[in-house]
């Protein structure tokens, strides 16, 4: 399968996230935009070095370009970490300076870093020895740091360790007293401050990230000049309006798709993960979101939850949630 380069791909990508982005939902992802770029959850260095859990980094190849996110701050490790990930053929790894859970701070990794520059360089200098491309994805700053000076100064430190593609997820992170969630929405945003950034490190490739929810925002920064966008819950929760879209209007490709031509090319993936022994709720539980606002969607989502998880779950029990779309008028 031809696909384009990660940098490229990357004017559109779906954000990592945790027990959302697996290999089901990223190769349903694929059949939407056959050029947005995609990423895995996050994968700790010590899951794969110390762990040897080689099966989160499990893929098809048809999800390409496809990048790996990493979690960690130990250099030496997660060079080991991006080796194996080499291995594997990702197209490009991608270190977590951004997620501001509990579990990632205990660790010293995710947004917790934005407070050692230093250590970050050092990590993606270890990382770049590996011979794939580091990216970093970032915040804008953490607790009571000044963004304005901060960010500039963790651009500098990181890129001049060979980092030349950067995210940031244009909120400041609060590590104390507040929950992840509330990380995702409460800090304002500053689109502003990253528009900055570019335009003051025209030779970094920037991508930004945080409330976006449509393919008009996206292009509005990308006009701006960005390089790139990447999309998290709305791209999950209503791929109708953003994924399927994307190729015909971010990247000037192919024609827009229908969730149901979707969901007809993903039934020989399905009846293969069945045949292997999976279950179909594995699978359906990313497709909850297509038909969003349209007349049936609830009885969709109501038949896909409630019967998917059945041991006996088959293809059926998308025939059957298909009669309601269309059908319950009002129902959505």
């Amino acid at each position: 399968m031809t696909c384009l380069s990660p940098d490229i791909a990357a004017r559109l990508s779906v954000a990592p996230m945790m027990d959302w982005t697996d290999r089901h939902c990223r190769y349903l992802h694929r059949l939407m935009s056959k050029n947005a770029l995609l990423y895995t959850e996050m994968v700790t260095s010590a899951a794969l070095v110390r762990g040897g859990a080689l099966h989160l980094l499990e893929y098809n190849q048809e999800e390409h370009p496809i990048a790996v996110q990493l979690g960690g701050s130990d250099p030496r490790e997660l060079a080991q970490a991006t080796a194996i990930c080499v291995d594997h053929g990702y197209d490009q790894v991608n270190l977590n300076v951004g997620c501001p859970s509990d579990r990632v701070q205990s660790g010293s990794f995710g947004a917790v870093l934005m407070k050692q520059p230093d250590l970050v360089a050092d990590c993606v200098a270890a990382m770049g020895g590996q011979g794939v491309d580091i990216t970093v994805k970032c915040r804008i700053g953490v607790d009571k740091q000044d963004p304005q000076q901060i960010l500039p100064e963790f651009l500098e430190k990181v890129s001049a360790a060979g980092v030349k593609r950067f995210t940031i997820h244009a909120r400041m992170a609060w590590l104390q007293g507040l929950s992840p969630k509330e990380n995702r929405d409460v800090p304002p945003l500053d689109y502003d401050l990253v528009l900055q950034m570019k335009r003051d490190f025209p030779q970094l490739h920037i991508s930004i990230n945080g409330g976006i929810n449509t393919l008009d925002q996206a292009q509005e920064f990308l006009d701006a000049g960005l390089d790139g966008v990447m999309i998290g819950r709305a791209a999950y929760h209503t791929p109708d309006q953003v994924l399927l879209k994307a190729d015909q209007q971010i990247f000037n490709a192919g024609q827009a798709k229908e969730a149901r031509q979707i969901i007809e090319e993903m039934r020989p993936y399905i009846a293969q993960h069945l045949q292997n022994g999976g279950r179909l709720n594995q699978i359906t539980r990313h497709m909850l979101g297509f038909f969003a606002g349209q007349p049936g969607a609830r009885g969709w989502r109501r038949v896909l939850s409630t019967d998917s998880v059945k041991d006996s779950a088959g293809l059926e029990v998308i025939d059957l949630a298909l009669t309601h779309v269309n059908k319950d008028f009002g129902d959505v």
